[in-house]
């Protein structure tokens, strides 16, 4: 009897610890604010305080400033926030500041995949996390987080700086409100979410994917607009 007890209790903790694994590798991508409401009602006004999430470990999230001034950025818990102010990209290494369109997650763990030599483009890339994410049993209909890096060829990048009081909104407005330029053959480090079903929420119609970008010397980071990848880089995905 006394053996017995001891496979079963044996038995219990390897399970639990099976299943407590598995709880802490979960991922849920949750968002506030959405992009219909700022092309469509001119809504940009904040959605949630960053400092609601500043105690979290392993958490990533993109979006944009209240008011549309300035890009949101955070890669592990550590925020990587620009603006724009006298035409010069500022950082801000802190969650003090109001989003009015944020995505996020919190990822413990990730698994790391060569991307192809032949992956090139945006609409390739984001081909390739599609399938790659559903061959490693990652739910393609609900939204999930991925990372890129390496030294991509070029990405094409802005930070918003709206003007107050403009209610005309659009894509190429958005871009060119602030300071937009191309990098070419900087490692980088790119936070994505990937979704299907969340257009004009926090994707463009166009496409399923939301990225933004940091530099590795950390002297530039906000939102992608396009790209073209070089050999070598990788995507990261939650482990399960």
């Amino acid at each position: 009897m006394t053996k017995h007890l001891i496979i079963l209790l044996v038995l219990f903790l390897i399970f639990s610890c099976i299943s407590e694994n598995k709880e802490t590798n979960k991922f849920k991508v949750e968002y506030h604010g959405a992009l219909k409401n700022m092309m469509h009602k001119g809504d940009i006004s904040a959605k949630v305080k960053l400092t609601d999430f500043e105690n979290l470990e392993h958490f990533y999230a993109l979006g944009a400033a209240e008011n549309l001034k300035g890009e949101i950025q955070i890669l592990n818990s550590k925020p990587y926030n620009t603006s724009v102010v006298d035409s010069s990209l500022m950082f801000d290494n802190s969650y003090d500041k109001n989003a009015t369109l944020l995505v996020y997650a919190t990822v413990n763990k990730w698994n790391s995949f060569k991307i192809p030599n032949e992956i090139k483009t945006y609409e390739q890339l984001e081909n390739f996390i599609n399938l790659t994410a559903k061959t490693n049993e990652i739910n393609t209909d609900e939204p999930f987080p991925f990372l890129i890096e390496g030294k991509p060829k070029y990405v094409d990048w802005h930070v918003i700086n709206w003007k107050d009081g403009d209610m005309e909104h659009s894509h190429i407005k958005h871009i060119n409100s602030g300071l937009n330029d191309r990098l070419s053959n900087k490692s980088v480090h790119m936070l994505g979410f990937y979704s299907n079903s969340h257009h004009a929420i926090f994707t463009h119609h166009t496409t399923n994917m939301h990225i933004h970008l940091v530099t590795t010397e950390n002297d530039i980071a906000g939102h992608v607009d396009d790209l073209n990848l070089n050999n070598g880089m990788v995507l990261k995905l939650p482990r399960i």
